[in-house]
């Protein structure tokens, strides 16, 4: 089981040891993994701590996401629209 509290989306770069990852439900929170795994586990601790973080700062904090999801993707091009 994949226990985050809020959802994920990785994405795949054109270079095949490097992915990037941020949440969709929780505004600023980015990272990067040398693998899909890596990201998730980069994820999980990631999340708690920036949820401290906005803690600290007295900032608001969304509530957890009731069924998060992970999304994994190649990366959008730059200069590319949806």
């Amino acid at each position: 089981m994949i226990d985050l509290p809020y959802s994920l989306v990785i994405e795949a770069t054109d270079d095949p040891t490097f992915f990037g990852f941020f949440s969709p439900d929780l505004e600023g929170f980015t990272g990067t993994g040398h693998s899909v795994e890596d990201c998730l586990y980069q994820a999980k601790w990631g999340m708690e701590e920036h949820v401290t973080l906005l803690e600290t700062e007295s900032l608001p904090i969304p509530s957890r996401t009731l069924h998060p999801t992970v999304l994994i993707q190649n990366t959008q091009p730059a200069g590319s629209v949806s």
